[in-house]
This record gives C-alpha cells, structure tokens and sequence, in this order.
C-alpha cells in the first residue's frame, strides 16, 4: 500500500460533477513553507496557514511493513499502534487523556513503505504538541501488556474479516498472490500466523532497527511562526540517532505475461468476492493526469464504465470499482467487485469483457470531457485544511516530488487529449489476458467454471497465512 490512502465518497445525481464557470483546478498552487534539513538527518517541512487557530503534522518514518522480519509479518503495523499507548513518562492511559484534555489528536498507522503519525492541536497548545510528538517517535513506552492487547485484537480482526467482511481481504491475497515473494506482496497487517508468531522483544528490535532521525520526515501545517516552531522541533529530535539498520532495497517486480487464478474457499460463501490485478507504474510516472482520468472512466466513480455494466446495468453486484495504488518503486493496479455465488462467472466475464471494451477504443470524446471535469472538480477538495497540507507535504518529500506534482496537475489534467488516454490504456492498464485473478467463494461451486480463466490454485480461508501457493 502506498504513504497513506485517503478515500473521499461522493455522491451524484448527474453523470459526471462539472467545474464551475472559469474554474481551473491549476489555481491550487502549494503555499509557501520552510525545508530544514537537521545534523541527524531529519527533515522538517514547515507551511504557515493562519485562516484558523489549528496545527496539524505528518510525521513519516520511512519502512513500514518493507523492513517486517519475513516470517513475522505485521510487526510494523504492532508497532505503529504501540507509539500512541504510552510515550515518555506517560503511560497509556496518561498519554490519552492528555492529548484530549486540549482536543488533540493522535493517531498511528503502517503502511507498505512506511509508519506514520498523524495529529492536531489548538495552536495555543503546540508546545505539547511537539513534546508529545517527540516522545512517540523517539521515546514510546512499548509495553509487553499493551502489545499482547494489540496482538491478539489483531488477530481477532482478521477473523471477523474472515467470518463477515471479506472485501478486505481480496486485496491481501491479491497482493501476495501478484507480487509473490516481492516486498510490495505482504500483508501489513499480518496473518493470524505470522501475528502469532510476533513476540514482544521482536517489537522493540524492530523499534531499534527501523525508528531514526535519519528515516523521518515531520511536516507541519497551521496556525504557528515558522522561526518559534523550527527552534521547538529542532531542540527536540536534534539528539535523535540514526535507525540500527538501512533500509533494504527494492527490487524490480515481476511482469505477469499470462492470466493466473486464485480461489480462495469459503465454504459457507453465498457471495464471491473477485479481484483482478496487474503490476503497475511507481507515485512519479509523469503520465499522472492521463492514468488518473482513464481510471476514472472505467471504474473511479459511480458512472464508471465498470460499475455501470456490474451494477446499473446487469444488477449483478452493489458495486464495483478500479484503482491505481502507486508506490515509489512501482505499484498495482486493480479492479474488485462482489456477487452472489451462481453469478461468479457471469459477473467476472463481464468485467473483463468491459476491460476488453476499454483496450478496443470504447472512450468518446464526451467521456473523456466528463472525467476531466470530475477530477478538476475532486482534486482541489484535498488541499484545504492544514491537515491535508501537511499530509501533502510530507507526500512529496516522501517520495521525492517537487511542488510542481500540486501547481501543475491542474493543466496536466485540462492538456489530456484523447490520444493521450488511449495511449495509456495500451501501455499501462492490463488487458484482461495478463491479469491474476484472486476469488474468494463456495469453491464446489464456482471451481469448475473458474478454471476457463488460466491456471488455478486454490487454498481455504480458513488458512492462518495468506499464502497463495502461486
């Protein structure tokens, strides 16, 4: 997965949501801010917002469910939800009940390259906002109570997945089975097995090796004086050491030439739920405006041509979409829907069969119109509050863009011609013949009718790892 996933729900009556009269999304330009870059190695990113009394930060360590031990996969994603239970001379409890004795917030999450921390204060409070935000970066209390706690929730939430909601999980085995033993394959979250196995001494290791000054980018938005905050954060992780060891290295995925299947049984399934993959482009493919409006087209909203075909059309499923998730060294690209057992086949012939409409030349020039309205009208709903500055922030520094990604987008966008798009569909979207295919379903069922679609490897649900067997 990429540095965060934000998803924004937006309902239409029309078929596609129009910029207003003499809007041009390239208005949204990056604010000016401060880079400082510390002895130690830490960035800070520093954006001035006085429209209201709140700070907001990003904080990124570079890793994530990449630097996991291979047999104790989650063990970023432990951690990561350690560094709120308890920093410094705070304990859990403490810790919670200080941050919202002044309507703060602090949050924690894990990724597939890296563990971030998110939060916000009152602006009068930013003093004990870099103080607690030291203290969970450089000093959390990772306690052996608080682990198991979180160990064995986890666990149970896979098996609720399992039992009630399995649309999470068709991106896990997608990924695994896409990316096999490739580091963008693994579960952040972990496995009921790999979780298991994770003790509480692998947790503080991990700390040790992955947490440094070297591997952190704090970005910061908000009601503040740049001079003040930069003096606060730099007295404050100045000393911070580098992490116990580099990061690994990423190497170059595997293309998939020929389509492959996965199904996973879930003998009690009255639904199937399938997704469909390809390996894809890395967060700095400058064909960005053209990728994101051809996803649009076949299955980014509502009207897509996937859900229209799934859903308005045939009434075979509730819903059905796309996405790109681009990451710095390549990514995925998918597509998922769900169905009632007896109309597996049916639904998945008809997915492809519109992946196949798509490669033939189906996109009008109307269409491509309506898209890029939609976009222009979507993408400056991410840049307004000083939450999503600092997130923004700490996006391109990440990943190494230039403010460029934000100022020009608007133009890209408005410049994509026709042409454009149908020359990323050729380059870029998979057909359907050199996808992996990924099933979870009643397989007594649905197992003979899956076989006409390649290979087929099948495994249980029931399984404590999401091994593909691929």
């Amino acid at each position: 997965m990429s540095l965060l996933r934000r998803i924004v729900i937006v309902v239409a009556t029309a078929c596609s949501l129009t910029a207003p009269a003499g809007f041009a999304a390239s208005a949204v330009k990056t604010p000016n801010f401060e880079k400082v870059k510390l002895a130690n190695g830490a960035t800070l990113l520093l954006m001035e917002r006085h429209d209201v009394p709140l700070i907001s930060f990003t904080a990124v360590i570079r890793g994530g469910a990449l630097t996991d031990p291979e047999d104790r996969l989650g063990t970023a994603s432990l951690t990561a939800s350690l560094l709120e239970k308890g920093a410094g001379n705070r304990d859990a409890n403490t810790f919670a009940e200080t941050v919202a004795s002044v309507g703060g917030s602090i949050t924690t999450g894990a990724s597939t390259e890296s563990i971030s921390v998110g939060g916000s204060f009152l602006a009068r409070d930013q003093k004990l906002m870099v103080e607690l935000l030291a203290d969970v970066l450089q000093r959390p209390r990772l306690e052996q109570a608080q682990f198991e706690t979180l160990r064995d929730r986890s666990i149970e939430f896979i098996r609720a997945a399992k039992d009630s909601d399995r649309s999470e999980l068709t991106p896990i085995y997608g990924a695994a089975s896409l990316f096999g033993a490739h580091p963008y394959g693994r579960s952040v979250g972990g496995s009921e097995a790999s979780l298991a196995a994770i003790k509480h001494a692998d947790v503080r290791q991990y700390y040790t090796d992955n947490f440094g000054a070297d591997r952190v980018i704090i970005a910061v938005a908000g009601d503040f004086k740049t001079a003040q905050l930069k003096s606060l954060l730099s007295r404050a992780f100045a000393n911070w050491g580098k992490a116990g060891k580099p990061l690994p290295t990423v190497p170059k995925q595997t293309e998939i030439t020929a389509r492959r299947v996965l199904l996973i049984d879930a003998p009690d399934a009255v639904q199937s739920y399938f997704w469909a993959g390809d390996v894809n482009v890395a967060k700095s493919d400058p064909r960005r405006a053209s990728l994101d409006i051809v996803n649009t087209l076949f299955g980014g909203r509502f009207t897509s041509m996937l859900n229209t075909e799934l859903r308005i059309r045939s009434g075979l499923s509730y819903g059905a979409n796309s996405r790109f998730d681009r990451m710095a060294e390549g990514g995925s690209w998918e597509l998922g829907s769900f169905t009632r057992t007896e109309k597996t086949i049916e639904a998945i012939d008809l997915a492809l069969a519109t992946l196949d409409q798509l490669h033939a030349g189906a996109l009008e020039k109307a269409q491509l119109e309506s898209a890029k309205s939609y976009v222009l009208g979507q993408y400056p709903l991410g840049l307004e509050t000083a939450s999503q500055w600092a997130y923004q922030l700490a996006t391109l520094e990440f990943y190494g863009l230039d403010r460029s990604y934000i100022d020009d987008y608007g133009n890209q966008l408005a410049a994509v011609t026709l042409d454009d798009a149908k020359r990323v569909i050729d380059e870029v979207i998979p057909t359907s013949r050199q996808l992996v295919l990924v099933v979870i379903g009643k397989a007594e069922v649905i197992r003979d009718g899956l076989r006409k679609y390649g290979p087929l490897t099948e495994v249980k649900l029931s399984d404590p790892e999401f091994q593909t067997g691929q």
